[in-house]
């Protein structure tokens, strides 16, 4: 029952008047008073440290927390006996105020030992005197509440104002946690759980500060987590009201609890586990199985194994494992399925379900349900206990995916969310590089057949291809680095010929860095290599340049001529220099052997190769050896260490291009 102001004021009887003083006689408490002066903690009640230097006491700051509480309690009772709403709600607010002041004064002298390691000139430090004074409160609540004689008015009054205030005084030491948590109990179980979800949500949707308001906060989930439990009907509109602030804490967590306080953040996602389980409980209890219900626990549970896995943990494995774990569990309940993971089709059709209501403001807080997807697949294969929930059902999966070229190309696609994000750390990417060659590997079909249309599927590669890069590029571990270098080409070595090289050019195009650009032209020259080789068994005859060899020359001449005008810059991109003569140099000599041979170049393709390329390349070589060379820094000998073997190619390519320009 919720409390509410009266329309109009009536003329006050003598027992309003009564209880209205009796209000107004317990002095006003400044939550901003939340210093321990003198050495001592001031709410513990002790006047003399209540003296501050610039006068005496006042009567407010003299008196004790528990006796002012026990005070404004005792005027709660007395105006919800007499039946005066505006006195128990006057009243009910100076209880909050009280409660409020306390903790935080507690929560300031937890902060300042922290902060300076001050010890009390007695021995007892600030912190323990807040803990004995808040649990002197929380147990002057709870008795109140406990009471045979308490007053339902009474009750619902507290609980509109307390349920914050409570958790924060349960997070100091000593009994605080299991009274705050009785307390909160019993305003669950004694009133209206639609009222409790929404003032409990209010509570959630306050300021947060990790690690110092974890504890606080994971009593606040608990509690909400036996509301959903109460709910008797319209249970999406209530699970849509509480989800959005129950993510909102876990994302707060996670942004900002370092290691140092990775287990306050682990209790917040044990929490979170909590509200799944209501959540969970609420679908069995449903005679016919509600599927947008079961679509919002699958998605919750994504999401949550989203931001579990962007937590900064020592050993993100052993602190993190089980929690992955049971969210699992919530979404095999929900109908998901490893295939469906893989795929991600799962996480689309929950989505589009939910789409089709009003709810776009609703699934924003679902926005890593498709990282929440591939990272479950990918727990899988790095933490054992899921793996031996999963059985063979993850392999059967895999091996469905496998046999089918278009699955295949959605399981690799998902991976992308994984190894493109910052978020996530590298024991998990190096997993996800782990599943990615087992999507690759040597057991199935390695090119989608040309007949099919790849089309769709061409931004989506882009993008997984530049995520691996990221993790080969970046990567601390070289093991890790040789492995996304193997998935890398493996992917490549998929896409259908006739848009292999479209993604190769592409990937050079959008390359920062000249190493990077160098290993795709060497990719390039094994690709090269294998359509020529190709073309030679089928014994293809065609006029002019074939189109793997045009691709190729595009490549060679947006490194030696770049697009932005003038020659390339030397030394400083002398890897990816070598790399394009090299792939120019091979491509010349495929042109003087075997069946094809003097096939490939027209006169003027012959001629722009030579003197637009190579030509105007020879004197800028020749010019940065010559400088360095009367330079004995180690900076010059790396420099000419870096431009020989440019040099030598160089002339090479030179000396094949003007051998065939005398054929011709």
């Amino acid at each position: 029952m919720l409390i509410e102001r009266c329309p109009q004021r009536r003329r006050a009887s003598d027992s309003e008047v009564d209880v209205t003083a009796s209000v107004e006689r317990i002095p006003f408490i400044d939550p901003r008073t939340r210093i321990h002066q003198g050495g001592s903690f001031m709410a513990a009640g002790d006047a003399s440290a209540a003296t501050t230097s610039d006068g005496p006491a006042t009567s407010c700051s003299a008196t004790p927390y528990p006796d002012r509480l026990r005070e404004a309690l005792d005027v709660l009772s007395q105006a919800c006996e007499s039946g005066v709403s505006d006195a128990s709600e006057a009243a009910s607010f100076t209880v909050s105020e009280i409660v409020a002041a306390a903790a935080a004064a507690a929560a300031a002298a937890t902060s300042a030992e922290a902060d300076d390691g001050r010890d009390d000139g007695d021995g007892d430090t600030a912190p323990a005197a807040a803990a004995r004074v808040s649990e002197e409160m929380l147990r002057e609540v709870h008795e109140f509440l406990s009471r045979p004689s308490s007053n339902q008015m009474a009750i619902d009054a507290l609980s509109l104002v307390l349920p914050k205030h409570v958790a924060k005084l349960g997070a100091q030491t000593g009994g605080c946690w299991d009274l705050a948590a009785a307390i909160l109990k019993f305003f669950v179980t004694n009133c209206s759980p639609r009222d409790m979800l929404s003032i409990l949500c209010e509570a959630l949707d306050a300021p947060m500060e990790v690690p110092n308001d974890s504890s606080s906060f994971v009593l606040l989930l608990n509690a909400l987590a036996k509301v959903l439990t109460l709910i008797q009907r319209r249970h999406v509109e209530q699970v849509k009201v509480a989800l959005p602030a129950v993510l909102k804490v876990m994302c707060t967590t996670v942004s900002e609890c370092d290691e140092e306080h990775g287990n306050a953040a682990v209790d917040l996602f044990n929490a979170a586990v909590e509200i799944g389980n209501a959540i969970q409980e609420m679908c069995k209890a449903m005679v016919d199985k509600n599927k947008d219900l079961c679509s919002i626990l699958g998605l919750y549970s994504l999401q949550n194994i989203a931001l579990v896995s962007q937590s900064r943990q020592q050993d993100i494995l052993s602190a993190c494992g089980s929690v992955v774990l049971q969210h699992f569990r919530f979404l095999k309940s929900s109908g998901f399925t490893y295939l469906g993971l893989l795929t991600g089709i799962d996480a689309t059709v929950a989505t589009d379900k939910l789409s089709k209501e009003d709810n776009a403001e609703f699934l924003e807080w679902f926005s890593f349900a498709m990282d929440g997807a591939a990272l479950t697949v990918v727990w899988t294969f790095m933490y054992d206990a899921m793996s031996k929930y999963a059985g063979e059902e993850l392999e059967l999966a895999l091996k469905e995916v496998q046999g089918n070229c278009m699955k295949t190309w959605e399981a690799i696609n998902m991976l992308k969310y994984v190894l493109s994000s910052i978020r996530y750390p590298w024991i998990i990417k190096s997993h996800g590089i782990n599943l990615l060659l087992c999507l690759t590997g040597e057991n199935h079909v390695q090119e989608i057949n040309n007949h099919v249309d790849f089309t769709f599927y061409v931004p989506r590669t882009f993008a997984t291809l530049k995520a691996i890069e990221s993790v080969m590029m970046a990567a601390p571990e070289a093991l890790m680095r040789k492995k996304a270098f193997a998935a890398l080409k493996k992917v490549i070595s998929m896409v259908p010929s006739s848009q292999r090289f479209d993604i190769l050019q592409a990937l050079v195009n959008n390359s920062m860095s000249p190493s990077l650009t160098a290993i795709l032209l060497d990719l390039a020259r094994d690709e090269v290599l294998r359509e020529s080789r190709q073309a030679e068994n089928n014994c293809a005859e065609s006029d002019g340049l074939p189109p793997w060899a045009s691709h190729a020359l595009e490549l060679v001449e947006l490194i030696l001529r770049p697009p932005q005008g003038g020659p390339p810059c030397l030394p400083d991109h002398s890897e990816q220099v070598i790399s394009a003569l090299n792939l120019l140099r091979f491509i010349l000599i495929i042109d003087s052997r075997g069946p094809r041979s003097g096939k490939l170049f027209q006169k003027e393709t012959l001629h722009k190769v030579h003197s637009e390329w190579l030509i105007p390349l020879r004197p800028i070589v020749s010019g940065i050896q010559s400088e360095n060379e009367r330079d004995d820094s180690e900076l010059a000998n790396q420099i000419l260490c870096s431009l020989n073997p440019v040099q030598l190619v160089l002339y090479r390519c030179i000396e094949l291009a003007e051998e065939k320009m005398k054929c011709c």
